[in-house]
C-alpha cells in the first residue's frame, strides 16, 4: 500500500484546491443540527433482517447500477431535505468539473 498511498499523497498535494466538500458537509451538518433531518426514506433503510420487509424496509429500491448510466431517479434524502442541494461544484480542475458536469446530467435526467 505504501506506492499507491504515496501516489494519491503527491496527486492531493498537486491538484487544485476547492473547498466544496467541507462547504458541502458542513451545510448538511448544519440541517441536522437544525433538525432539519428527518427519516430516512423507507426504501432506503436496512432490510437485511428478519421482519424488515414487515414494516415496510427496502420495499421499492431501486439499484442505480442496474440501469442507463447507473442513475435512477428515487428520493434518497428525508422528505423535509428532499430538494436541497449540498454540492454546487466550482470550475477549479478537471475533476472537480467531471463532477459538476456529472451532476448537470443528473439534474437534467431527474426533470424526465
Amino acid at each position: 500500500a505504501r506506492i499507491p498511498l504515496a501516489e494519491t499523497v503527491i496527486d492531493l498535494c498537486l491538484s487544485p484546491k476547492s473547498n466544496t466538500a467541507v462547504i458541502s458537509i458542513d451545510a448538511a451538518l448544519a440541517d441536522i443540527r437544525k433538525g432539519h433531518a428527518g427519516f430516512v426514506p423507507s426504501h432506503l433503510q436496512d432490510s437485511h433482517y428478519q421482519g424488515a420487509k414487515n414494516l415496510g424496509r427496502g420495499i421499492g429500491y431501486q439499484y442505480p447500477h442496474d440501469f442507463e448510466n447507473a442513475w435512477v431517479k428515487q428520493q434518497y434524502l428525508p422528505d423535509k431535505l428532499k430538494h436541497a442541494r449540498y454540492y454546487l461544484p466550482k470550475a477549479t480542475g478537471k475533476y472537480e468539473q467531471a463532477l459538476a458536469f456529472r451532476l448537470n446530467q443528473i439534474n437534467e435526467w431527474k426533470k424526465k
